[in-house]
Order: structure tokens, then sequence, then C-alpha cells
């Protein structure tokens, strides 16, 4: 082997090693933050993958440094409080996601049938208008306090054909937070709910 292709070999080699870049993006937590509760994108596709795999990446802008690395979305919900996280699909009805914490699998989004690519299909941009068509995926889980770094990776693809899965979609997620209520506000409910009660049986008696 010449010197120059050793050399490009190692250089070669030395790339696949080298470990994966990733984008992490901060969603808010709180009504006062910019941004709480607002949708955030993220994209698949193996062509611009960096990794050339289904996982979520971050290709909003090609001459941007992150593109085609690993995309994940970092929060912290404190303690008396609870968060609901949304995905959704909108590249193509048909796809399904997988979604992890810290790069471990703990969910997925709602089945739906396997679908062959429709280049003459509308596209659906809006992720409310998707989360309300039962063939684009999505999901909703409840989080408790914690740190997170969500992430996902496609798990069910449009095809190309029958052999050939597209491996290129699209999608959002949204986080909400809200306070859990205190031991002392469910023991007033729970009285003033009793009270009604007896009331109500005062009258029919």
């Amino acid at each position: 082997m010449s010197k120059p292709h050793a050399i490009a070999l190692c250089a070669l080699l030395a790339a696949l090693a080298a470990p994966a870049h990733a984008t992490d993006v901060i969603l808010a937590t709180s009504s006062t933050q910019a941004g709480y509760g607002a949708w955030q994108t993220f994209n698949v596709s193996d062509l611009d993958s960096r990794t050339f795999g289904v996982e979520w990446i971050d290709n909003a802008n090609t001459n941007d440094p992150g593109f085609g690395t690993v995309l994940g979305f970092t929060f912290t919900i404190e303690a008396g409080s609870t968060g609901t996280l949304t995905v959704v699909d909108t590249g193509f009805a048909g796809d399904t996601f997988k979604l992890t914490n810290f790069g471990s699998i703990f969910s997925g989004t709602s089945g739906v049938p396997t679908a062959l690519y429709d280049g003459g299909a509308p596209s659906v941009g809006d992720f409310d208008t998707a989360m309300a068509d039962a063939t684009f995926s999505h999901g909703s889980f409840v989080l408790g306090a914690g740190s997170y770094r969500i992430s996902g990776m496609l798990d069910q693809s449009v095809m190309l054909d029958a052999a050939t899965p597209l491996n290129s979609t699209s999608g959002g997620l949204r986080l909400t937070v809200t306070p859990v209520p205190e031991p002392s506000s469910l023991s007033m409910l729970a009285a003033g709910l009793g009270v009604l009660g007896l009331l109500a049986r005062r009258r029919r008696d």
C-alpha cells in the first residue's frame, strides 16, 4: 500500500472512530421563558445524518456546524411538578418513532399502518393538524421530576417499494409543565366534595 493511500485510510479510520457529535436544544419549562410549550422541530434523513442512521438530527441549515448531528432536547422538571411531552410525525403518514432518554429507549409513538411513499400526497406542515390525523403517528407522555435528554429514531418508515424504506421524515415535540397539587389542596378539595355530597343528601331527605 502506498504512503498516500495509507494516510488516507488512517484518516478515514480516525474519522469513523471519533465520538459522535450531538446538538442539544434546551426546552423551556416555565411559562415565563421564551418558547415554553411551543413545538420544536426535528428531522430524520439517513442521507444527511453523519452516522447514515435514522436518528433525529439537526438539519435545519446545511451551513450550520451541527448539520447532520444527533439532535437531543434537554430539560429539568423540578420537584412538585409533572411534564407532558407530546411527539408527532409530520413528514409522511406511516412513520413511527422510538423515544430515548439519555440514549435508553423508554417509549414509542402510536402504531400506524405501513404506507408506500406517494410523491403527490399533500404535506402536513402543521403539528396540530398532524395530531388530529390518525394516520400520523403521535404520543403524549407524562414525566416526573428529574433531568431529561429526549431524542428518538425512526422505528417504522414509509416505503419506497416493498423492500426499500424511505428513511426520511420530520416531526415535532413540545413540553408543558404543571405543578402537582399540594396535599393540603387535595384535602381541601376532598372536604369540599364531601360537604357538597352531604348537602345533596339533605335536599333529597
